[in-house]
C-alpha cells in the first residue's frame, strides 16, 4: 500500500503526462481526519478532463493502488477521483474559479505549474 506522498507522486506525474495545467496540491491531514492531500488540476476541455482522470487510474491501478471511487465522468466538466487518503479533482477552468477549493480549504496551495515548451 502507497502512502499519501507516494500517491500524490503518481498522480502529479499522471496529470503532467497529459498536459494538465494549474497542478496544485493541498495538505488536508491537519484541517480534515478524512484525507490527507488534495490534488486539483485543469484540462482544456471535457475530452482532456476525462484523460486527465483516466491516466492517473490507470497509472495507481499500475501501481497496485485501489481505486475507492470515481465520479464525474460522464460530463468532464468535473472529474473526482477518490484514492482514501488522497483526493484528485479534475476540472475545467471555468468550473474550477466557480468553486474555488483552493481557497474553501483555506490552504496555502502549492502549485506546479506546466512545463515550458
Amino acid at each position: 500500500m502507497l502512502t499519501a506522498d507516494q500517491k500524490t507522486q503518481i498522480v502529479v506525474s499522471a496529470l503532467e503526462d497529459i498536459k494538465a495545467v494549474d497542478i496544485t496540491i493541498i495538505d488536508t491531514g491537519k484541517r480534515s481526519p478524512l484525507f490527507e492531500r488534495m490534488v486539483i488540476a485543469s484540462g482544456q476541455s471535457n475530452r482532456q478532463t476525462k484523460a486527465l482522470a483516466d491516466n492517473v487510474v490507470k497509472k495507481l491501478q499500475e501501481a497496485g493502488e485501489e481505486i475507492l471511487s470515481t465520479e464525474g465522468e460522464k460530463g468532464g466538466e468535473w472529474v473526482l477521483v477518490d484514492l482514501g487518503d488522497v483526493l484528485v479533482h479534475v476540472m475545467q477552468p471555468a468550473v474550477r474559479a466557480y468553486y474555488n477549493l483552493e481557497e474553501l480549504w483555506g490552504a496555502a496551495p502549492r502549485t506546479i505549474s506546466a512545463p515550458a515548451k
